[in-house]
Order: structure tokens, then C-alpha cells, then sequence
């Protein structure tokens, strides 16, 4: 199904090239870390060789979170952004003109970090403490989730408001109690031996979704076919020669084969590309549990925005 799938969108990049839409000045998409998809697209060029022939060239702007991610969406410095499922939701609760379009992975990249000989056992000793997290990001949900869930609520503890890495450096210096974590840092404190994943729950993480403004794609259609064409030779690719993705990884992070051999191996699945059902549950049982807390208004229809959020028409239907 997965190659058929590929196959067609390579064929739809063949077939789109000579067709009459308007093409964009340029196409301006993020790489991340925490997509290990991207890291292959930017270092094999497939899309930049796709569009070369059109002569539109693609501009890569790394991001450093979801957060970033949709900030630099709503702000038009690119028109393709990674981020989490639950934080694209988030965005697009707080208006964020984009749709969701494709899977890079189905992620375990947060859990709840703390020092190794920290005296913190349980989420219920949590209470009272302080915790890094980065707004808006699938850690900070998932750490509101790990709360509400294990008896505490979000007003129990007191979040630190820091990107992802100066979270990690927090909690490693004592000046936090703990750090809602993401990976590859996350793997690179096990590795190290400078923290310990005090709760997982992999079902909490969202998937790793790729955004597009709504103007580029009202207006720029087959772009984006084209673009999630060149993911899937990236996607699939990366599924192919993992030996090569963890060295990419390890150049694009500056981290020891150890900590990206974690995070891709233990923690990344690069199967499945569409933005299907399961994907629509969990993010929305994430928003849901945001919504009962307070974090999100009684007044937003949760089902509603997800569903204006998420697209699979840019992704031909599988054929079973």
C-alpha cells in the first residue's frame, strides 16, 4: 500500500511539472530534528532537483519546535511547517491559517525528564515542583495530559516557560525539578547519564504532522503535491537506509550515534503517511483533555477545528 501510494505521487510529479498553475518565486519549508524526514529531504535535494526544472528554488529554515514552527507559518516565512498534531490544533484554535496535510512519523519524542538521583519518583511528586516546557509543543501537552491524568492538575505544579533545549539545561543544572523532554535531547540525557525518563505514556505523543499555509495551498495546488511527493521519496528513502539517516541525524544534531541510534530506533516509525483516523484520535482526545483543563475555551468546537485542520486530499487514497 505504502509504495503504492509513493509511486503515485512520483508519478503526479512527473505528470504536474508542464501543467499551467502559477509557480510560487520560491518554496520555503522547515527542517527539524524532530523530523528526521526533513533532515533526509534537505540532504538528498529531492525536492530541490523536482523543482529545479520549474525553476522555483526551495528555501530550508530550521525550526526549533512546534512552536517555532507555527510561528514562522503565521508570520509567511514558510509555507511548510513540522510540528505536532496536538500543537497544530493549538494553533489553529489560536488562528493559524494552515492545514495539515501528511505524516513524517509516528513519534515517542517527549516524556517527562528528571536528574538521575533526583528524589522524584511518581507524577504524584511532582506536585508543588517546577517544570520546564515550551509552549505550545507536544511536550507541554503531554505533560498537562501526565497531570490530569495521574491526579494533579496543571495549576499544581509551576511551568517554566523555555525552549527545548535551555529546558534540558535547566533540569540538568537543578534549576528546574523537571522537563517535559524532546527528542533527540531527550535520548542525549539517557545516553549521557544526566537524566531519567520519570513517565511515558507513547499514546500521549501526537503525531509528527506537516503543515501548509492555506493561501499557498489555495493557490498553489499541485505545489503541494509535489512537495509531499518529495517527502515520500525522503520518507521512504529514510525507512530504507537507516544506516544513512543516523548519519545525517548525527551531523544535523552534532549528537554521538548512540543518542540518534534511541531515537530513531526505539522511538520513530516512519510507516504510515496518512493523515488518517487514528491520527484524527489522537490528537483530539490531546485537545480534549486541554479543553477540560482550561487551556483551550469551552466555547471551541474541538471535532470541528480538527477536522477544518486536517487534509488528506493532497495524498491519493490508498487502494486496499
Amino acid at each position: 500500500m505504502i509504495r503504492r501510494i509513493a509511486f503515485a505521487l512520483m508519478a503526479l510529479t512527473f505528470a504536474t511539472g508542464a501543467q499551467a498553475e502559477d509557480k510560487p518565486a520560491k518554496i520555503a519549508l522547515d527542517w527539524a530534528t524532530y523530523n528526521p524526514v526533513s533532515v533526509a529531504l534537505k540532504a538528498k535535494g529531492f525536492l530541490d532537483d523536482d523543482l529545479k526544472k520549474d525553476g522555483v528554488p526551495v528555501e530550508w529554515v530550521k525550526s526549533g519546535g512546534s512552536n517555532v514552527s507555527i510561528g514562522f507559518l503565521n508570520a509567511g516565512k514558510i509555507d511548510f511547517g513540522s510540528t505536532a498534531g496536538a500543537a497544530a490544533l493549538v494553533g489553529k484554535i489560536d488562528g493559524a491559517a494552515i492545514k495539515a496535510v501528511y505524516v513524517y512519523s509516528k513519534p515517542e519524542w517527549t516524556a517527562l525528564v528528571v536528574k538521575p538521583d533526583s528524589p522524584i519518583k511518581s507524577i504524584a511528586d511532582l506536585k508543588g515542583k517546577r517544570i520546564a516546557a515550551a509552549r505550545g509543543t507536544d511536550p507541554h501537552i503531554f505533560l498537562t495530559r501526565a497531570l490530569t491524568e495521574n491526579g494533579l492538575l496543571p495549576t499544581d505544579v509551576t511551568v517554566v516557560v523555555m525552549a527545548h533545549a535551555n529546558g534540558k539545561a535547566a533540569m540538568e543544572a537543578g534549576d528546574v525539578d523537571a522537563w517535559a523532554g524532546l527528542d533527540p535531547m531527550m535520548a542525549e540525557t539517557e545516553v549521557n547519564g544526566t537524566g531519567r525518563l520519570l513517565f511515558r505514556a507513547p499514546d500521549f505523543n501526537t503525531y509528527g504532522v506537516l503543515n501548509v499555509s492555506m493561501a499557498f495551498a489555495e493557490k498553489y495546488p499541485l505545489m503541494v503535491k509535489r512537495v509531499l511527493a518529495a517527502y515520500e521519496q525522503a520518507r521512504l528513502w529514510s525507512i530504507a537506509h537507516p544506516d544513512e539517516l543516523t548519519a545525517l541525524m548525527m551531523e544535523a544534531t552534532g549528537m554521538p550515534k548512540a543518542v540518534v541510534a534511541k531515537q530513531l530506533g526505539e522511538r520513530t516509525d516512519l510507516k504510515d503517511p496518512v493523515v488518517g483516523p487514528k491520527v484524527r484520535a489522537t490528537i483530539l482526545a490531546a485537545g480534549v483533555v486541554l479543553q477540560k483543563v482550561g487551556a483551550v475555551p469551552d466555547k471551541v468546537d474541538m471535532a470541528a477545528t480538527l477536522d477544518a485542520l486536517l487534509d488528506a486530499s493532497f495524498l491519493p487514497k490508498a487502494k486496499q
